[in-house]
């Protein structure tokens, strides 16, 4: 999956086109009239895919004058709500900066970033649209028909097309895209990801799972024992992934290398280690420390595994190193 790196140019309302924080110089008339898609949307899986194709859609339905279209919006919080909410039962499949930036780059004219706080949240649900939009409403609202928000998440599908009837607004709460019959949702995929399940989550997202994170300096093991690694500290609540390794690819400077990477605590190094990613780039030479790096997870091949040996360990490597260089 391709991660915009942000927006250069500006559009109407002297916002940057592309990603337009709702703060206070925010001009609420961008909405009038467009079509939005409204949600979270951490994963950017196959139904939020759906749910932007959809506000996409209704806005190409809208062509008006010499086939001006109204603009098609994802709608979205600054931060995932659990962080400010339920913080310690936070796991989240990408960053709030990944998640704006790829919606950024899913076809909509601009992304409305919202900024969220307890504050907000408490907001009986009409006075949180009201909020939101002002006098400035939306042509076109879509949601998945889970959502739910304001105090106590009392808001809902229903509680839209009250608040939006009377102002000419259109709701579409669309039911969740399901897979093998169940829904697609952040949480199932998670579930997946904690048992190692890549392919399968591979599927429910419609892109390989990723992490994107600085290098930080490790302790040089690898190195020693032939295979050196580029180290990461993935923070407690973006590390959903279940402990093993998997192959891969790894991205550096717009090229894509084959990669072994571990994910976790290696037993071996419990007592020495400083980061709980690990990936080796096959046929990469340099030093990556505090650049930023890209991984994709293909195949789990492995658990953790405690070696009795240095050449245990070395061996169980080169092999995992070579069943990726012969299978990815």
């Amino acid at each position: 999956m391709q991660v915009c790196q942000g927006p250069v140019s500006r559009g109407p309302y002297n916002e940057p086109m592309g990603i337009v924080h709702a703060d206070h110089d925010f001009d609420a008339r961008l909405f009038e009239g467009a079509s939005v898609a409204f949600g979270v949307f951490d994963g950017l899986h196959r139904g939020h895919r759906y749910l932007l194709d959809q506000a996409l859609a209704t806005a190409q339905g809208e062509a008006g004058y010499e086939g001006m279209l109204p603009r098609a919006l994802a709608l979205t919080f600054s931060v995932d709500p659990d962080e400010v909410l339920q913080p310690h039962r936070t796991c989240k499949l990408m960053s709030n900066d990944e998640r704006i930036a790829a919606l950024a780059d899913c076809g909509v004219d601009d992304v409305v970033v919202l900024p969220f706080t307890r504050e907000f949240a408490n907001l009986e649900p009409c006075e949180f649209l009201d909020r939101i939009f002002g006098h400035s409403t939306p042509r076109h609202l879509h949601v998945g028909d889970d959502f739910r928000f304001g105090a106590h998440a009392a808001g809902s599908g229903e509680t839209l097309r009250r608040w939006g009837a009377p102002r000419g607004m259109q709701v579409h709460e669309h039911r969740l895209v399901e897979e093998l019959q169940q829904p697609i949702t952040a949480t199932r995929i998670r579930a997946t990801l904690a048992q190692g399940n890549v392919r399968e989550a591979a599927d429910l997202l419609g892109h390989p799972y990723g992490l994107c994170e600085d290098v930080v300096r490790g302790r040089g093991d690898g190195a020693d024992f032939g295979f050196a690694t580029a180290n990461l500290h993935i923070s407690p609540e973006r590390m959903v992934l279940g402990d093993g390794v998997y192959g891969g690819y790894a991205y550096v400077d717009g090229k894509r290398y084959k990669a072994a990477i571990s994910v976790g605590i290696s037993p071996t190094f419990a007592d020495e280690a400083t980061a709980n990613v690990e990936a080796h780039l096959l046929d990469f030479t340099g030093d990556l420390t505090a650049r930023e790096l890209r991984l994709e997870f293909v195949e789990r091949l492995r658990p953790m595994i405690k070696f009795d040996s240095t050449d245990a360990l070395i061996a169980q490597v080169k092999s995992d190193i070579a069943w990726i260089r012969a299978n990815l």
